[in-house]
């Protein structure tokens, strides 16, 4: 039976030129066509080598198109073009075969047609393929023979509406089996197997000549596989075999019935249909499924590692997904029962993620599949079946409250503590009397640890629920634990320290830095009173926990003034550190010095500061205190020193690359660009502001960079880059003055590039954005010219 299937279809205007690709496939095999027409006739001819071969095909037109032609290429040809002396050429080069032909007849206007041999055309048509001519039927002529035309005036050529399989029409008012048709698909998907072989049987009397048959025998040869009637299947495979042979299911249906054969035990008739698969349908998906049903035989004859390797090729080559979960399916049942429990686990995750649904189709080796990787602790690929289980089942179904204990307990014991949680919660809401209401509320209890629970309080109140209930148990010295913790991370360090006498029971082998806490708190607290200028506390817990006042702290000292503003007491600190003969910590206070300068308007200490910072930090790359050119920069602008902005913003590329950090520096340079009437300068700099936005997708120095941009590239009499950076705000949001700006600066760069009928379109845009504005007038007045 002939197949026709017909893909996607370039097209491309070049002038009046029109090129149409299609790609098609007849016979499982592909070719491909090109179209091309023209208002006026032009010139096409075949070039052949000394074998008679087609090279190469040029058309030519005697007026070249005004946008440039791009080449395009396919898997059998590829379109170059050419202009000499004012004449546009197509060269079309095949990458296997190739043939031209003239289309110069209209089937339904001409009433007479014939075999012309011409080399002008108005429409010419080249086809690619590999072989043999898809549809062409070639006769070699003689130079005796007569080329008649042939007339059509009694009778135009008919229409044919749609054909059966038998090529005979189809009378749509008779064709009431298509609704049984349909339904019989429904009940299918449905599984209502045995009303859909009802149906079908009531349709084959009632319609013996439908033209549906093929496709009821192809029901009824499913219907009895899913019902496990394997004589049927057999007998009516056959049947579809022989009456059917080119049916595209046919591959689907030798699958079948090897299956069925090698389930009754008839493997030398299996092994004949399993042939003509795999020989006779290479191309087919179902070879995958052959290759499954092949497997299952041979795993039932012994040769468990031949089996494997048909498994693994169907799950490794096939794209159908239900095919793949077959295989996974397959290959995790066999790995159980070979106690391989990490390659079980591995097939198992595969269906989980690809097809969940899978398992349900047989509950009973799912559940064994379930319980096996609970025994052997693979807990996450057992509640992933359990939670696949779930999902296709009725909450009133026997297995589902144990499944949703099971999921919940299995996902507490992996790192998934979250979506633990929600599936234990689940359980307590629909089961507040369940039968695992204990278990699952212990697992919780302990899971609670790792929530996700925002409300410190909620939080806190929590720890200590769990405290009092489990008291003598490792939950509730997990609670005491993990409440100081919390404690310590919110800032509460005399709450930490209230709770030491507890927290010293704790066992050290389980909670090693039980120290660590109490002393972080300690230190912690000493900072509070240290920011809140109570001294004579940060000396009590000083001299309670042995912690030393030292120089360490100023850091904190310095945190503190210049957070509460104390800005004299932070250059005090930092003062008496700039000497220090420890490199590092001398670059650390120079660069806090430079903050505080810069932040109390000091600027000329601080351009003192940052060069002496700069000097020890220019052979350091990467250096921790880099940011000193920012500030240094930032200073240099406050003061309006251009020079050294343009200078430094250079070591600012240097060091940070584009950085979204530094694009108001940018745009500073380039408005000291735009100011001094250097366009370079705002090309360079303008250029960088461009990336930055573009790389971060966010535009908030737009529209202002890019109409500065556009003046100094029209200054610069470069349209082109002109009409680029205007026409690049298509894409942001802007306000509706600023559009209608934008479309008229958009229609000056059309009129300088001489394409007058798009600067008529963007002027006209510019006054529909906003009549009223200056711009619209601005357009109004270019349009008159």
């Amino acid at each position: 039976m002939l197949k026709l299937i017909l893909f996607t279809l370039l097209s491309i205007n070049l002038l009046a030129l029109e090129i149409s690709i299609s790609r098609a496939k007849q016979n499982h095999k592909f070719y491909s066509t090109l179209t091309l027409k023209s208002e006026k006739s032009f010139l096409c001819q075949e070039f052949k080598n000394e074998k008679d071969k087609v090279t190469k095909i040029i058309c030519a037109f005697d007026k070249k198109p005004s946008d440039d032609f791009k080449k395009i290429q396919n898997d059998f040809f590829k379109i170059d073009s050419q202009i000499k002396n004012n004449t546009f050429f197509l060269v079309i080069t095949p990458f296997h075969k190739i043939r031209l032909f003239p289309v110069i007849f209209n089937l339904i206007d001409d009433s007479t047609i014939f075999s012309p041999e011409i080399e002008i055309s108005k429409h010419w048509m080249i086809l690619g393929y590999k072989n043999k001519e898809p549809f062409i039927k070639t006769e070699k002529q003689t130079d005796i023979q007569i080329n008649f035309p042939f007339y059509l005036d009694k009778d135009k050529l008919p229409y044919v509406g749609g054909l059966d399989i038998k090529g005979n029409p189809i009378n749509i008012e008779k064709s009431k089996d298509v609704k049984k048709y349909i339904k019989i698909k429904k009940l299918y998907n449905e599984k209502k197997y045995l009303e859909a072989l009802d149906l079908i049987d009531d349709v084959n009397i009632e319609y013996p000549n439908s033209i549906f048959n093929a496709e009821l025998l192809y029901y009824k040869i499913k219907v009895n596989e899913k019902l496990n009637d394997n004589d049927s299947v057999i007998e009516y495979a056959k049947i579809f075999l022989q009456e059917y042979s080119s049916d595209e299911n046919i591959a689907e249906i030798l699958a079948i019935i090897a299956r069925a054969y090698s389930t009754i035990g008839l493997s030398v008739d299996a092994d004949y249909f399993f042939d003509r698969l795999f020989s006779e349908h290479t191309d087919s998906e179902f070879i995958l499924l052959g290759y499954i049903y092949k497997a299952e035989m041979l795993e039932g004859t012994g040769d468990s590692p031949q089996a494997i390797k048909l498994y693994k090729k169907a799950l490794f080559e096939t794209k159908n997904v239900e095919i793949g979960a077959m295989a996974a399916y397959k290959l995790a049942k066999y790995y159980m029962s070979v106690s391989n429990k990490d390659e079980t686990a591995k097939y198992v995750n595969k269906i989980a993620k690809a097809m969940p649904s899978y398992f349900m189709n047989n509950l009973e080796i799912s559940m064994e599949l379930m319980y096996y990787l609970e025994q052997v602790d693979k807990f996450f690929s057992a509640s992933l079946i359990a939670e696949s289980l779930i999902l296709q089942m009725d909450k009133n179904h026997d297995e589902y409250e144990r499944l949703l204990k099971d999921e919940g307990i299995w996902l507490a014991k992996t790192d998934k503590k979250t979506k633990a949680l929600k599936v234990l919660n689940r359980y307590l809401k629909e089961y507040k009397y369940g039968d695992f209401e204990e278990q699952v509320q212990i697992a919780k209890d302990s899971l609670f640890f790792d929530s996700k629970e925002d409300n410190v309080t909620i939080k806190l109140e929590q720890y200590d629920e769990l405290i009092e209930k489990y008291a003598d148990d490792t939950i509730g010295n997990r609670a005491i634990y993990e409440k100081a913790r919390l404690l310590l991370d919110e800032k509460k360090y005399i709450d930490v320290l209230n709770m030491q006498d507890d927290l010293m029971e704790l066992d050290v082998e389980v909670y090693p830095n039980i120290s660590e806490i109490i002393k972080s708190s300690a230190e912690g607290e000493m900072k509070k009173a240290l920011s809140e200028n109570k001294c004579k506390s940060v000396l009590d817990i000083s001299a309670e926990y042995n912690i030393t006042l030292s120089n360490d702290w100023d850091d904190g000292i310095y945190r503190c003034g210049m957070k509460g503003g104390n800005y004299l007491l932070a250059k005090k600190i930092a003062n008496k550190n700039l000497k220090s003969k420890d490199l590092e910590l001398r670059k650390k206070w120079l660069y806090r010095y430079i903050k505080i300068d810069f932040a109390t308007g000091n600027y000329t200490d601080v351009i003192e500061a940052s060069k002496e910072l700069i000097v020890l930090i220019q052979d350091n790359k990467d250096s921790i205190y880099d940011d000193v050119y920012r500030y240094l920069f930032d200073t240099y602008q406050r003061l309006e020193k251009t020079d050294e902005m343009i200078q430094l913003i250079s070591d600012l590329e240097n060091i940070y690359g584009l950085d979204y950090k530094d694009i108001e520096r940018y745009v500073a340079v380039m408005s000291i660009g735009e100011k001094i009437k250097d366009d370079n300068m705002v090309i360079k700099y303008g250029t960088q502001v461009e990336k930055i936005q573009n790389n971060s997708q966010s535009y908030a120095q737009s529209p202002f960079v890019e109409f500065t941009l556009y003046q100094s590239y029209v200054n610069k009499e470069e349209y082109n880059k002109a009409l680029k950076i205007i026409k690049s705000l298509d894409s942001v949001d802007i306000s509706k003055k600023d559009r209608a700006r934008q479309k008229y600066l958009l229609g000056t760069a059309y009129s300088n590039l001489w394409r007058e009928d798009e600067a008529q379109k963007a002027f006209r845009e510019s006054i529909e954005i906003d009549p009223e504005s200056p711009w619209a007038k601005l357009a109004k007045g270019a349009m008159e010219l």
